[in-house]
């Protein structure tokens, strides 16, 4: 059996879904079309119409046989658990870094899990991100329950999705502007972020659809980061160099970073401001992997 490197959450960078029909996929997938995109997305579910799904899987084969190892994280989001099975099947699929899980939920969390446990299809510990998007979303109780089904398989797991349009098609919703600032899914990402993170889980943030306007994308981004979520799944290619940019750290933030690591114990003084290891600690590994992943940007910290 294979076995796969680990990848940090930080390393998915904005994450770009791709329709498994789309006409440049190849050159994406090289590298070749947006080089700085840091992943991708093969997309089998939603973002590809049913009419495209047999065609898709056809060409699927060709494509990983073409495949050759960069620097781009590949996925793919079968449409289901059945589609999950075949895929490990193929030839080559060793070429792809791991699976979206669409759909997660307690009525099929076993069922995809198991795909994996088994050994016919299990060529490498291929990494997955569940992405739960039912009324799990709505019952805090449910969600503890997907956590526990989830504690087993946490190295594997490089973060948790959620879907956010279809948290809003259950609201009757549609979004304008941030999902922060509306009150019900507001307080939904807050409950996910509570119910995953404190046992260490990487929690990735919702696509922003309006990528015309990249001041909102970038607002978004910022609050996002300040509240833990790391990474975020993009939808088309002028949101990856803003996002690329906004996860860079600056020198402050760095050198605070720095400091608080180095110190054993007690507190420090940063300039007016208190830094504590024991509980800064977290903060400040994530800035320096920040720091090795997207590197320091010259100006002030955005506010």
């Amino acid at each position: 059996m294979l076995t796969s490197q680990p990848i940090h959450v930080l390393e998915l960078g904005g994450t770009l879904f791709v329709p498994a029909s789309h006409k440049n996929l190849e050159k994406i997938l090289s590298g070749e079309k947006y080089p700085e995109l840091r992943s991708i997305v093969i997309d089998f579910e939603d973002g590809l119409a049913s009419a495209d799904r047999t065609q898709a899987l056809t060409h699927l084969p060709l494509l990983l046989k073409s495949l050759q190892k960069t620097k781009l994280l590949r996925f793919i989001r079968p449409q289901n658990e059945k589609m999950l099975k075949k895929l490990l099947q193929y030839e080559n699929i060793e070429k792809i870094d791991g699976f979206i899980l669409p759909k997660f939920n307690l009525d099929n969390a076993e069922t995809y899990l198991k795909v994996f446990q088994n050994a016919t299809f299990k060529t490498k510990n291929f990494k997955f991100m569940p992405s739960i998007e039912g009324k799990e979303l709505f019952d805090p109780l449910k969600l503890q329950k997907l956590r526990e089904i989830l504690l087993p398989y946490q190295k594997e797991i490089v973060c948790i999705r959620f879907g956010a349009q279809d948290m809003l098609r259950q609201l009757d919703l549609k979004q304008k502007g941030s999902l922060y600032s509306m009150l019900v899914p507001s307080q939904v990402i807050a409950n996910v972020i509570s119910t995953f993170k404190p046992y260490d889980f990487e929690i990735s943030a919702p696509v922003y659809p309006d990528f015309s306007d990249i001041d909102g994308f970038t607002q978004e981004i910022q609050y996002e980061l300040q509240n833990g979520l790391t990474s975020k799944t993009i939808i088309h290619p002028s949101q990856i160099a803003p996002l690329n940019a906004l996860y860079q750290v600056s020198r402050t933030e760095e050198q605070e970073a720095k400091i608080i690591l180095e110190k054993e114990d007690g507190v420090v003084n940063l300039e007016g401001k208190m830094g504590e290891r024991k509980t800064q600690k977290p903060w400040a590994e994530q800035i320096l992997k920040r720091v090795k992943s997207f590197g320091i940007y010259g100006g002030k910290k955005h506010s």
